[in-house]
């Protein structure tokens, strides 16, 4: 298979701000592919070129190798991060009537549409007005039209966002399932464990610039196995002083912590054991968060992940 999508050269300011700053990547047919950051770093700004919402300043945007043109909406399930649904209209009517604004016109409707209230478990809300339905509801139904006419490609901006973990989960198996099926899917976001969990590759954005990219395990056995998630009771500034060790992210229940070139992990464990109470000691590849803390070269100290999320304080 090929490559489904494809950023030449691709740049984008306003008022004389860079926001996207002469980006490449490629999108694999059949892949599932990240554009990761935090707040800021464009990608908003990348999924709306390739959507053709707006246009860039300079570069190419390819789908199947031809220019992305009007008729290309056709073959695209777009999620924006600005969600909009008719508020008076019973969610299967909803679902219907966009799925005819795409020219779908399933055999049989009705079997249809409750396959996917079912999937996003909305089966009891079928005559229910959209205005009726929670805004994590009004979320999936609006995932439902973004895909129920079966599209080539998915793109999907911040899908996750304001998501409950059961809701993000039912998502992931409905995305994961579509990507089985064939279909291409293109989502952006800034919480790093979501999109460790699905992507095949990843660009990875800061202000505007690509600092990483390519196949996801690719990424991390390039980071190497020197990485070591420390659980322990006591004072962790003994791990943050030990002269093996390079950097320390801390989570809610143990530390991450990157060894220098050379350092033992042995030697930390050791050290580590006599002066405090060790839970967990385990030796991994880095996270998709500290890979990107060291890829676009942040001070650990500066920010705080908080549920894989990056945040800048």
């Amino acid at each position: 298979m090929g490559d489904y999508l494809r950023l030449e050269r691709v740049r984008k300011s306003y008022d004389g701000k860079v926001a996207v700053k002469d980006l490449d990547l490629t999108v694999p047919e059949g892949s599932v592919y990240g554009i990761i950051g935090p707040n800021g770093a464009g990608k908003t700004t990348t999924i709306r070129m390739v959507m053709n919402i707006i246009a860039p300043d300079s570069g190419r945007i390819l789908a199947r190798g031809k220019p992305v043109d009007e008729s290309f909406k056709n073959v695209v399930g777009y999620l924006p991060e600005e969600r909009g649904l008719y508020k008076k209209m019973k969610v299967w009517e909803v679902i219907r009537y966009m799925a005819q604004l795409k020219g779908y016109r399933p055999k049989t409707w009705s079997e249809e549409v409750d396959r996917w209230l079912t999937l996003m478990d909305l089966s009891d809300r079928r005559n229910r007005k959209v205005e009726e339905l929670s805004k994590g509801m009004q979320q999936k139904l609006q995932f439902i039209t973004t895909v129920f006419h079966k599209p080539e490609l998915i793109v999907l901006d911040e899908l996750f966002s304001g998501l409950d973990p059961l809701n993000v989960e039912i998502m992931k198996n409905a995305l994961l399932t579509l990507r089985k099926e064939g279909a291409t899917i293109l989502f952006s976001t800034h919480v790093m464990e979501q999109a460790e969990q699905m992507v095949d590759y990843l660009t990875m954005l800061r202000d505007g610039e690509k600092v990483l990219d390519g196949r996801l395990q690719d990424i991390k056995a390039s980071f190497g196995r020197k990485t070591i998630h420390l659980s322990l009771d006591g004072d962790t500034a003994l791990v943050r002083a030990h002269p093996t060790v390079d950097r320390v992210v801390e989570f809610a229940n143990y530390l991450e912590v990157d060894l220098k070139s050379g350092g033992d992990h042995m030697t930390l464990l050791r050290d580590v054991a006599q002066a405090a109470r060790v839970n967990r000691f385990e030796l991994v590849e880095p996270s998709l968060y500290n890979i990107f803390i060291r890829a676009a070269k942040i001070d650990p100290v500066a920010v705080r992940p908080t549920g894989g999320e990056v945040t800048h304080v």
